[in-house]
């Protein structure tokens, strides 16, 4: 196994393995729009997509976005999204591999915390994200998603 950030060229094995991330997802919207916003995250050293590799596959990631804060002396603060490992090969330690490479870039860049949130709500789910390092029980998360039209 290699963890590595996520090439730019890797954006079809990307989007093939978030297959993994939810049951149903709203659909993408088309290839250029795609593209687009791949490459605006790839240009903006805040956002980094980690991957985890079985040869040249990848089979698990999570995205850090580094935010700019003006608390806490101005240290910035990280947020993880999209932890994703493929439905054939979780169980390995691949997930908390992405996980503590997207800590120790947070780290070295100079946040204060890392937060990360999850809608599943099974036991084994906690234990894994408390096992890589994160504590459920020291915030609150609030979520407020945009009205569908």
């Amino acid at each position: 196994m290699e963890v590595r950030d996520v090439a730019p060229s890797e954006l079809d094995q990307l989007l093939a393995l978030y297959q993994h991330l939810h049951d149903a997802d709203d659909p993408l919207p088309d290839a250029a729009t795609v593209e687009a916003v791949w490459q605006e995250l790839q240009g903006n050293p805040r956002y980094r997509y980690f991957g985890a590799y079985e040869g040249d596959t990848l089979v698990s990631s999570c995205t850090l976005t580094v935010v700019p804060n003006l608390t806490r002396a101005c240290q910035p603060y990280g947020v993880i999204e999209n932890v994703v490992t493929r439905a054939d090969r979780r169980g390995r330690g691949l997930g908390k591999a992405v996980l503590a490479e997207a800590l120790s870039v947070a780290w070295v860049q100079g946040c204060y915390k890392v937060m990360l949130m999850t809608g599943r709500k099974d036991a084994a789910t906690f234990r894994f994200y408390e096992a890589a390092g994160f504590n459920r029980n020291d915030k609150q998360a609030f979520i407020a998603k945009a009205p569908r039209a």
